[in-house]
């Protein structure tokens, strides 16, 4: 008695397992004797709703797709091995009598895996029993039963269901983005109302408060500040080399500039108002003017450490892939780490030279002495960029850039507002205090 089972070939593996288990089968005259079994391939396709839907067809007459099955042969199927849940194929088997006839095991003992998973062997089971893992983060899997995951490259991303690599977002601190827009809208106004105090005070040149404390370094002081609010500019926008370069320079040398005209007033306030009976080296210091010297003094140590920087390790453009998920963040690589915080280092330290100037004549007469609000607004600036440091390590992404760029602003505002808000409001407003008998009776009644 012949006796032909179809089967539906849902993979390679299984239809050979399926063969071999029949010929086993024919071979041992003890299993089924006097049967031979045989096997037929119908309709094969490997979607499950087809597989479920193909019954039906056949049964109500609108159709002959069945998996496995054709109703044009007058045969019963004896087994009927799918893809499809072990519920699905028993509904399958009923609509198809399978009841009548013994049912024959699965060729394989695990369910497959679909995209976005991976098969893992279990340990001491056959290789047809594994589990299905999730791939892991960023790798991908996109087709049935596959042994291993692939990693998307750095400049895309695996969507949720781990089955297909997308591409990244390219992203930085633009213009057109909110936190952009909002420093670029602080950098120029503080430049503009900088250069307003500069007019006010070029204007009122000959009045008293304008000339104390040298009125050359005033100037100075104000032009820099103008420029060192605009150096936040050069933070927003797609970074270049050539931006990334002068963002780190150009903030160094600007800010250098401004802190040693900082020290300089220091030090004249010191040496016009601390030494009463000076001493030849005193003597010399006044005549030679040795406080105008400072500014190229310092300003000459700090190209030399931008310089040694440049050349050893200069900043170069970077991307960012792994702080945002998604997206591939351009930023500026500082270069040298311990070149730039020796840059940090050298402005702390300058920052805390002028305050100690400044410190030691805060009890001078207000009318002339500014050295009160530089001590304070040298704080600001050292306390600014001592916070920057581990909120710069902690950050990532554009963050790390705005962070720089706000610290800027504020630190510069510090500057101008210390030392010469004072200034402007009595200029502005009381103009009866800025006048040189004002000033003469204030220190006779000290």
């Amino acid at each position: 008695m012949d006796h032909y089972i179809s089967f539906r070939n849902i993979a390679y593996q299984n239809s050979l397992s399926f063969i071999f288990a029949i010929e086993e089968i024919n071979r041992n005259m003890h299993i089924l004797p006097n049967t031979s079994l045989g096997f037929d391939l119908y309709n094969v396709n490997s979607n499950q709703w087809d597989t479920l839907e193909a019954p039906f067809l056949c049964l109500t007459g609108t159709g002959i797709m069945i998996p496995n099955y054709t109703c044009r042969r007058q045969k019963n199927v004896a087994a009927l091995l799918t893809g499809a849940t072990w519920t699905a194929s028993a509904h399958i088997g009923r609509l198809l009598s399978l009841y009548k006839y013994p049912q024959l095991p699965r060729s394989v003992c695990s369910e497959s895996c679909f995209p976005g998973k991976r098969k893992s062997a279990q340990e001491g089971r056959p290789p047809c029993c594994y589990h299905c893992t999730q791939c892991p983060h960023n790798e991908i899997s996109n087709e049935t039963d596959m042994d291993h995951c692939v990693r998307c490259p750095e400049s895309h991303y695996a969507n949720t269901e781990q089955n297909h690599c997308l591409q990244k977002t390219v992203t930085f601190l633009a213009y057109e983005d909110p936190l952009g827009m909002a420093l670029t809208s602080l950098a120029l106004s503080f430049s503009a109302l900088t250069a307003g105090v500069l007019v006010v005070f070029v204007k009122h040149h000959h009045t008293p408060i304008v000339k104390a404390n040298n009125q050359a370094l005033t100037y100075i002081l104000l032009i820099t500040l103008t420029f060192c609010f605009l150096c936040p500019l050069l933070y927003i926008g797609h970074p270049n080399t050539a931006t990334c370069i002068l963002q780190q320079s150009t903030f160094a040398v600007l800010f250098t500039v401004a802190l040693s005209t900082v020290l300089a007033k220091s030090v004249t306030v010191v040496l016009a108002f601390r030494i009463t009976v000076p001493g030849r080296l005193i003597r010399w210091i006044m005549i030679s003017r040795f406080p105008n010297f400072i500014i190229p003094i310092c300003t000459l140590i700090q190209l030399v450490l931008c310089g040694f920087w440049l050349s050893k390790s200069p900043p170069f453009v970077d991307s960012d892939a792994y702080s945002k998920h998604g997206h591939i963040i351009i930023i500026c690589n500082k270069g040298s780490t311990i070149a730039f915080h020796s840059v940090l280092g050298y402005l702390c330290s300058m920052a805390l030279g002028s305050y100690t100037m400044a410190y030691l004549s805060r009890n001078l007469p207000d009318t002339f002495n500014e050295a009160k609000f530089m001590s304070f607004s040298m704080l600001i600036f050292f306390s600014v960029w001592v916070t920057f440091l581990p909120v710069y390590h902690s950050t990532k992404g554009k963050y790390v850039v705005a962070m720089e760029a706000f610290s800027i602003l504020v630190s510069s505002a510090g500057l101008l507002g210390c030392i010469f808000v004072p200034k402007c409001y009595i200029i502005l407003f009381r103009p009866h205090r800025n006048v040189l008998h004002h000033v003469r009776n204030k220190v006779h009644s000290r």
